[in-house]
């Protein structure tokens, strides 16, 4: 390793906050700073954030973080950034035309519906890998197109730029427009096989080729830092990264059978897998990250995990620690939660599922419906665990991160019901220490071997015996009915392949 001064600064933009930690060459955390961002809702279904907020978040979470600190010893930033958000700028001069058009977002749900045919779907997911969804930045960059330049003429002169948040960021170093290849791979133009922006996507799609941005491997090069005192303007950008790569690069999971989860707003749930050729339906393929080649990734998307918790812990008027606790101790007396508040995301991708509350009775007490809550989001993070282990043979360990892994019950919970060991991250800025090893990486503070050898503490549940079942029994007994819950949730096109 280099000299022990050295450090690699790590900046990880999401939606509520940009988070700054500065790590050593040992692996250790020294620095932390944050800024906390907010988000508009102007209309039902539509969530926005401002652009110029967001990179303003980056500069005052870079300045808390290096506060005290000595920033000529930065010799590499990383960037984790939220995926899938989308904003159009325009390239001379760099003025945003639009807010942030968040992941969250679902104002984009028509566009999927007027585009719906079984020859679209076939096209996008097997030249994307995703499925045809709001979610996805692509029906975002129709939306904005369509709002600010319909006719297309400044797009296709170049004029403007479509561009995710890693993008946005980027353009603010060097004004020119690049894309890192793992967020191309989220906004549905890609094709995911060639690694570049597809003809037929593009038309489906209605976007010109000459409004994006140049895709980049994770590793760049890209242009160095400028306009983020006190690091000095050039402190080179070693990688950038869509925050749940990020997660699984800094969990160390960098072979196919290593899977994580993350718990947040909604859940992560990925691992790499040896061929795209592998992946089971209703996941997603997606380039996990790219040096020389890209690494391919199986993942699912939940839209409503830690959402739940909030959502029924208002409506209990109880704080939400207080529902984990009343839910641990509980047992569900067979009610199920289905959280298709907006949907539900994989295995199922299905928009029009409902939110769902079944087999209530008048002795269904709170404790039952905060249990039910709880075994929501276990259930759902199950059965991606089950669907990659399909794509991969087998999976014995999840990695897990995130607000709601404080809880160890919850996440005992968890090895109970995904049948393997789950492995808790103590510390909790998985994305920007992923973001941070990888840049270490490229410029040289630390070789491959180093990287496995990095502390990563961690705390471990294993699966144990449910001493309530009989011959194992409940277990199987309570995932049946969460399948037939989900049934029951599910529209009529989605509820057909369950049956």
């Amino acid at each position: 390793m280099t000299m022990p001064r050295s450090t690699v600064l790590a900046i990880d933009q999401g939606t509520s906050a940009t988070k700054c930690v500065l790590v050593d060459a040992g692996g250790r955390f020294v620095a932390r700073g944050s800024a906390p961002l907010g988000e508009t809702h102007p209309r039902p279904g539509w969530v926005e954030q401002d652009a110029d907020a967001i990179w303003d978040s980056v500069r005052a979470a870079v300045a808390a973080c290096l506060d005290g600190q000595d920033a000529a010893a930065v010799v590499a930033v990383g960037f984790s950034t939220q995926r899938e958000s989308l904003v159009l700028w325009e390239r001379d001069g760099g003025r945003a035309l639009s807010p942030v058009i968040s992941w969250q977002d679902q104002r984009g749900a028509a566009v999927c519906d007027a585009l719906r045919s079984d020859d679209a779907e076939r096209l996008v997911q097997a030249r994307s890998g995703l499925p045809l969804d709001p979610m996805f930045s692509a029906v975002k960059a129709r939306w904005l197109l369509d709002t600010h330049d319909p006719d297309r003429i400044r797009a296709r002169a170049g004029e403007l730029c479509l561009g995710t948040v890693d993008s946005w960021l980027l353009s603010r170093l060097s004004g020119e427009a690049l894309i890192e290849a793992g967020n191309a791979s989220r906004t549905q133009l890609l094709d995911v096989h060639a690694v570049a922006w597809d003809d037929d996507l593009l038309a489906l799609f209605g976007v010109p080729r000459a409004c994006l941005p140049r895709v980049l491997p994770s590793t760049g090069p890209f242009p160095p830092v400028r306009g983020l005192a006190p690091l000095a303007d050039g402190t080179p950008v070693g990688a950038v990264l869509g925050d749940s790569h990020a997660a699984l690069f800094g969990h160390g999971a960098l072979t196919p059978g290593q899977v994580k989860a993350t718990y947040g707003t909604g859940s992560s749930v990925m691992g790499l897998i040896d061929a795209p050729a592998d992946l089971r339906a209703g996941l997603c393929l997606t380039i996990g990250w790219m040096t020389e080649t890209p690494s391919y990734a199986a993942e699912g998307n939940i839209r409503s995990a830690g959402a739940t918790l909030r959502w029924l812990a208002g409506i209990l008027g109880i704080e939400v620690a207080e529902l984990v606790a009343t839910g641990l101790g509980a047992s569900s007396d067979g009610v199920v939660l289905v959280p298709g508040f907006g949907g539900l995301g994989a295995p199922w991708w299905d928009r029009d599922a409902v939110g769902l509350l079944t087999n209530l009775t008048l002795g269904t007490s709170r404790a039952s419906l905060a249990r039910a809550a709880l075994e929501s989001v276990v259930f759902q993070v199950a059965d991606l665990v089950e669907a990659i282990a399909h794509s991969v043979g087998r999976v014995d360990t999840l990695f897990v991160d995130g607000g709601a892994t404080r809880s160890d019950g919850l996440m005992q919970m968890q090895a109970d019901r995904s049948g393997c060991t789950i492995l808790r991250a103590r510390e909790p800025e998985l994305s920007a220490l992923g973001a941070a090893h990888l840049a270490g990486l490229s410029v040289g503070l630390w070789s491959r071997a180093d990287l496995d050898v990095l502390p990563r503490p961690r705390d471990r549940f294993d699966r144990r015996a449910d001493p309530a079942a009989h011959d194992d029994d409940r277990p199987v007994t309570d995932k049946r009915r969460w399948h037939d819950a989900v049934a029951r949730a599910a529209s009529r096109r989605i509820r057909e392949t369950l049956r």
